[in-house]
């Protein structure tokens, strides 16, 4: 079981949740966003991949900030279409083929910022409240790396509210998903529970339960709900 930590905003915050190892750490390039990102990425364990949280964002834009960031996953949280991801993705692989080329011609700059060489993993979010329809996921099979599945609410997101997770008992697909929305050390039970059923749940992500203020993550808490779900099962 993966564990994500999403809404980094401080450097020195990212640097105390980077030292528990969580596998992603999500950056919110949203500027409607409380915990919108700003500033540099301090250096992070090669181990935990960076995520860019984009909404309805110009594709070029995504790019950019692939590129300038490093980024190893994106998370798309708005509208995005099939269409918009099959571009997104012809553009990643015609600006890692540049980088490519240029890196034969040029000596490398130490920290040169570029596309990482393995592929950028795509994250499609869809917000649930009571029902949702399965059937909408059918055309992103072929596209997405993973779904993530969050609360549908007020914002974007970080809205500190579960959905009804018994929606997900007719998820009949074996593409795996990230499970979102309001996790927080009071569930730790209603977590065992659904990780103990047949779901593909890849990783679990956590945000706002877990902050003192938008942005800043308590330290003790995440590395109670990641040693006792992650690293040794739900005690």
């Amino acid at each position: 079981m993966k564990l994500k930590v999403c809404g980094m905003k401080f450097t020195e915050n990212i640097q105390q949740v980077a030292a528990m190892q969580p596998d992603y750490l999500g950056f919110i390039f949203y500027e409607k966003s409380k915990r919108n990102f700003e500033g540099i990425i301090p250096e992070l364990p090669k181990s935990i991949k960076k995520t860019g949280v984009f909404v309805n964002e110009y594709k070029e834009i995504v790019i950019s900030l692939v590129e300038e960031y490093g980024l190893n996953a994106i998370q798309l949280h708005g509208d995005e279409t099939v269409e918009y991801i099959k571009a997104l993705k012809c553009q990643f692989e015609r600006s890692r083929e540049l980088k490519i080329e240029e890196n034969k011609n040029i000596k490398k700059k130490k920290n040169q910022h570029k596309i990482p060489k393995n592929e950028v993993e795509i994250i499609k979010v869809f917000g649930i409240k009571d029902e949702f329809n399965i059937d909408v996921l059918k055309p992103y099979l072929e596209v997405v790396d993973y779904f993530l599945f969050d609360t549908k609410g007020k914002e974007r997101g970080g809205n500190g509210t579960k959905f009804d997770w018994s929606v997900l008992e007719k998820y009949p697909f074996k593409k795996p998903f990230f499970l979102s929305g309001g996790i927080g050390l009071e569930d730790l039970d209603s977590v065992k529970k659904i990780l103990d059923s047949d779901l593909p749940i890849y990783a679990l992500d956590v945000n706002s339960k877990f902050e003192s203020e938008p942005g800043i993550k308590k330290i003790e808490e995440l590395e109670k709900f990641k040693n006792n779900v992650i690293t040794n099962g739900v005690k």
